[in-house]
C-alpha cells in the first residue's frame, strides 16, 4: 500500500502543470551562470557560485517555493475536494498514508534543487564543482525535506496553506529572519545554510551562514519530526466527507 501510494503521488507531481514552471525556475541558475562566464565579471568563480546561484537562487527562492507546490498539494488537494476519503477509510494507519506522500514531495523537491545546483554549478566551475554539488547537495536533502515536512503540515491545519506557506517563505523567513537574528535558529533556510556552510570552505561572507553547522542538522531533523508527528495526529482527526 505505501508503495503505491508513494508512485501513485510521484506520478501526480510529475504531470501537474505547477511543476513545468518549477523546471523552468530550476533552469535559470544555470542561464545565470552561462551569462557569468560570458561576461567580465572579476568576482572568483567559487564565490559567485556559492552566494548568487547556490544562495540567493537555490536556497533563498526555488528550494521553499518548490517545496511548497509539491509540500501542499499532496495532501491538500485531495482533502479539499474529497477524494481522501478513499484512503482514509481503509485499515491502514494514518502514517502509512502520510510518509509516502512526503518522500514522494521531497524527493521531486530535491532533485530539481539538485539539478539546478549542479547544472549551474559545473558551467560556472567546469571540474572543480564538485565540493559546491556534494555541499548544497546535502544541505538541501535536509532543507527540503524540513519545508516539505512543514507545508504538508500546513495543508492538513488550513485549506489556505499556500498563503500561509508563502507568509512563512517571504515574512518569517526572508523579513524577520533577516532583521532579528536570532530568529534565524527557526529559520529552516538558515538551517540549510549552516549545513552548506559545515561541508564547504568558502568565505563567510558568501554564504552569510548565521547557525553553525551541528545546530543547523539537529534543528532541521527536530523541525522534521516534530511536522511529521503533530501531521500525523492531525491526519487522524480529519474530517472525511465524500468527493463532490
Amino acid at each position: 500500500m505505501t508503495g503505491f501510494i508513494f508512485s501513485l503521488t510521484l506520478r501526480q507531481l510529475v504531470f501537474r502543470r505547477s511543476t513545468l514552471l518549477l523546471l523552468v525556475l530550476a533552469a535559470v541558475p544555470m542561464l545565470v551562470g552561462l551569462a557569468f562566464q560570458l561576461g567580465d565579471s572579476t568576482e572568483p568563480a567559487e564565490e559567485f557560485t556559492v552566494r548568487v546561484l547556490c544562495v540567493w537562487l537555490v536556497v533563498t527562492t526555488l528550494l521553499p517555493l518548490t517545496a511548497l507546490l509539491f509540500g501542499t498539494s499532496v495532501l491538500g488537494d485531495e482533502l479539499e475536494d474529497g477524494t481522501i476519503v478513499y484512503l482514509l477509510t481503509k485499515p491502514v494507519e494514518r502514517w502509512r498514508i502520510l510518509l509516502p506522500k512526503i518522500v514522494a514531495a521531497w524527493l521531486l523537491t530535491w532533485l530539481l534543487a539538485l539539478a539546478a545546483i549542479a547544472s549551474s554549478a559545473f558551467v560556472v566551475m567546469g571540474g572543480e564543482a564538485g565540493s559546491v554539488i556534494v555541499a548544497f547537495g546535502v544541505a538541501t536533502a535536509v532543507g527540503a525535506l524540513a519545508y516539505v515536512s512543514v507545508f504538508v503540515l500546513l495543508s492538513i491545519m488550513t485549506t489556505r496553506a499556500l498563503i500561509a506557506g508563502l507568509v512563512f517563505v517571504f515574512i518569517w523567513e526572508g523579513a524577520v529572519s533577516g532583521i532579528f537574528e536570532g530568529v534565524r535558529y527557526l529559520s529552516i533556510r538558515h538551517h540549510t545554510l549552516g549545513i552548506a556552510d559545515w561541508l564547504i570552505d568558502v568565505p563567510s561572507d558568501a554564504l552569510n551562514a548565521y547557525v553553525g553547522g551541528v545546530t543547523a542538522l539537529v534543528m532541521s531533523l527536530i523541525v522534521i519530526v516534530l511536522a511529521g508527528v503533530y501531521a500525523n495526529k492531525r491526519l487522524q482527526r480529519a474530517e472525511i466527507r465524500e468527493a463532490t
